[in-house]
């Protein structure tokens, strides 16, 4: 069985399967929320502009997963039938579940086309992505939307799906699908990692893919690398995930807690600041094994050998010796950013600390010589005041910044992009980058 690890891996792998429509008429339409960290690395690789299609599933009202039809952007709407008769839903239970969907689906439209106006499909390719389908209502909307927005050819691609809801699909003029497992059951059983994507994260995608740099020429610099990485350390192999550009800094992202690479929190940061032209590395400081040991998550003295480790490979290998890196620590990752920032000849250049622990590295706060931010939430107010006392022993250039009424996840709405806002500024500043370092907030 295909397991893939992620959206993201499942993009990439989707992708190579269409490298034959890249090329200027293509747009790449992504279905919220799932469907858009796919169409995301889709879209990267065919060099073609991201856009959503805004579906919702009509779900039996015994059992929500089971699709018994699919309503989409300007009040287009598909009924399976044979689903509804079975499951016994009267025309009153549809009618209440459609009027839910809708309005649900009309909000979501209106936040994404408040930051995104959508993409002029007359004439063009159009490429309808999701993580996966399982009865095939949405997709068969979102492209038969697609096809009424004057699209020319209409394309459903997906890593997974059963071969019987493939088999006949009239709605798209070809279907491109990776794997198609029997028995199926649910989408979620072909991924490792199958979190929930926010509204927060297709915004951001959607953003990052709208600013990313134009594709390559032999005139411009070359494309950034992007690859999954394995760093030996301590007997042990730590998972990453590197994008590093030709040239500017890299920010190594120390994980908090119960975190992981995977955190969407700071993924979405990493995109704010990739879009700035900084190179990232998203790191897990500890074995599968370890992050089950309580004791060793956290051992920031460990965490900060670990990080240090993994600074010396990059400097040793992808990096080189001469680019400029910085740390951002989340939780009590920020602890052991700062405590391996006071290593002798650590040579780190700024540290970015959200949400952070500085306190369980007290004792080695005068030491740290980086250019530290530390971003705390207004409502999070016992982190709040350790990190004003930790301050007090910081003698390095460093700023304390509170965005408002933020928890300590910053899960509040614009909560995350003021943080991704104020890390972007903090390391472009100090580490260089800046492709638009200058983006209005509202942008970020």
């Amino acid at each position: 069985m295909h397991v893939f690890k992620d959206r993201t891996e499942a993009g990439r792998e989707l992708a190579h399967a269409l490298s034959s429509f890249r090329g200027p008429n293509t747009v790449v339409l992504g279905l919220p929320r799932g469907g858009v960290p796919v169409a995301f690395e889709v879209a990267v690789a065919l060099d073609a502009p991201l856009d959503v299609i805004v579906v919702r599933k009509l779900g039996v009202p015994f059992q929500q997963e089971l699709a018994m039809g699919a309503i989409g952007e300007n009040g287009v709407r598909v009924i399976d039938e044979r689903v509804r008769s079975l499951s016994g839903v009267t025309e009153r239970e549809f009618a209440l579940v459609e009027r839910r969907e809708r309005e649900v689906l009309e909000a979501r439209v209106a936040q994404i086309r408040a930051v995104r106006a959508p993409e002029d499909l007359h004439g063009k390719t159009a490429i309808v992505v999701d993580d996966g389908i399982a009865t095939g209502s949405t997709a068969r909307v979102a492209c038969t939307i697609a096809r009424g927005l004057g699209a020319a050819r209409v394309v459903l691609a997906v890593p997974v799906a059963p071969k019987d809801a493939i088999g006949d699909f009239p709605e798209a003029d070809e279907v491109v699908c990776l794997t198609t497992p029997s028995p199926f059951r649910a989408v979620g059983r072909f991924y490792s990692d199958f979190s929930a994507t926010s509204d927060d994260d297709v915004l951001h995608l959607i953003d990052a893919a709208a600013r990313r740099p134009a594709a390559a020429s032999p005139l411009r610099e070359p494309a950034p690398r992007h690859e999954d990485v394995l760093i030996p350390v301590d007997g042990v192999t730590l998972q990453g995930s590197l994008l590093l550009p030709a040239t500017a800094g890299v920010v190594v992202f120390a994980h908090g807690s119960g975190s992981s690479r995977h955190s969407p929190r700071n993924r979405a940061v990493a995109r704010v600041l990739q879009n700035a032209g900084l190179g990232t590395l998203l790191l897990d400081l500890l074995s599968p094994a370890e992050e089950l040991e309580r004791r060793a998550v956290f051992d920031i003295e460990l965490l900060a050998s670990r990080l240090t480790e993994a600074t010396d490979w990059l400097r040793a290998g992808p990096a080189g010796l001469s680019r400029p890196v910085g740390y951002f620590g989340a939780s009590t990752g920020a602890a052991a950013a700062l405590w391996a920032a006071a290593e002798p000849g650590a040579r780190i250049d700024a540290v970015v600390s959200r949400g952070g622990r500085p306190d369980l590295a007290i004792r080695r706060l005068g030491a740290v010589q980086a250019p530290t931010l530390l971003i705390v939430g207004g409502a999070d107010l016992q982190v709040l005041e350790l990190n004003r006392e930790a301050a007090r022993y910081l003698t390095c250039p460093n700023r304390l910044e509170i965005v408002p009424r933020a928890t300590h996840l910053f899960e509040e709405p614009g909560a995350l992009d003021a943080v991704a806002r104020l890390a972007r500024d903090w390391f472009t500043e100090h580490l260089g980058g800046g492709a638009n370092p200058g983006a209005a907030p509202d942008e970020a």
